[in-house]
């Protein structure tokens, strides 16, 4: 089973498309807005899922970085 939450690659201006169960969630620029966008979708602890493998699947990047690729 995958992650239900994906950070995709960074984008080449900057930020990193965020997924949450196959729905975009939105453009983050930090691990703030991850956090925000999991706080929207009922995860409040969201800061303590980044780092977990069975909540969250960083693509195409380092994790924890939004620069432009």
């Amino acid at each position: 089973m995958s992650a239900p939450i994906v950070i995709h690659r960074p984008s080449p201006t900057g930020g990193r498309r965020v997924t949450i169960r196959g729905q975009i969630a939105g453009l983050a620029h930090d691990d703030q807005d991850v956090a925000e966008f999991l706080r929207r979708a009922g995860l409040p602890d969201a800061e303590q899922l980044l780092d977990d493998p069975a909540w969250v699947q960083w693509r195409g990047g380092r994790a924890h970085q939004y620069e432009a690729a």
